[in-house]
């Protein structure tokens, strides 16, 4: 079997794509792995690379403590943290592998303004939303004043106001399409949807 295609380099591949940040420690506090996104992350709280900032241990330590509460049971422990650089979901599990005696604990984490505006961009795309309308959802995502918003693009608050409306009217016509699709798909007959 080639390099490229050995088992380790394909679930070292696999870890690098995540989105999230991946961390694997030991129950002492070793890192193994950390992909690219994690060790940005933890810069980002810590400001020193290399470092596992302690808010990320802390939760290691709680998922360690129940091990004995929980011995056979799979746990994911979840913790959120705010700081003046990131917003992070962290999510720790035990990683149990074949090759190793004992468990590695598998960190996650998500930074949750990317995640909000990945979901402001996905909504966008399924309400169809405009170019502008889009931008405007993007800030009210990140939880902008309708002030805030008008600043960053440099429009009146009253045209903020008005895509908001747009978009909440798009908003509904997917969601009146939706329950149209599932009613008329739900029963025998056919039922007109007249949205």
């Amino acid at each position: 079997m080639s390099n490229s295609t050995s088992p380790q380099f394909l679930l070292q591949a696999v870890l690098e794509s995540f989105v999230d940040g991946i961390l694997v420690l030991t129950d002492r506090q070793e890192l193994h792995y950390a992909n690219a996104t994690a060790q940005q992350l933890c810069f980002q709280l810590t400001q020193k690379v290399g470092a596992l900032p302690e808010i990320i241990w802390q939760a290691c330590e709680a998922l360690i403590d129940s091990r004995d509460l929980y011995p056979n049971q799979p746990i994911v422990l979840e913790s959120e943290v705010e700081s003046a650089t990131v917003n992070l979901r962290i999510r720790v599990q035990w990683l149990q592998l074949d090759t190793i005696d004992r468990p590695y604990l598998l960190v996650r984490l998500q930074d949750q303004h990317q995640a909000t505006q990945r979901l402001a961009i996905a909504e966008a795309q399924t309400w169809k939303l405009s170019p502008r309308e889009t931008e405007v959802w993007l800030h009210r995502r990140a939880s902008n004043s309708r002030k805030q918003i008008a600043i960053a693009l440099y429009i009146t608050e009253d045209t903020v106001k008005k895509h908001l409306k747009n978009i909440q009217i798009k908003r509904q016509f997917y969601i009146d399409m939706q329950d149209c699709r599932v009613t008329s798909s739900s029963g025998p007959f056919k039922v007109p949807c007249f949205v």
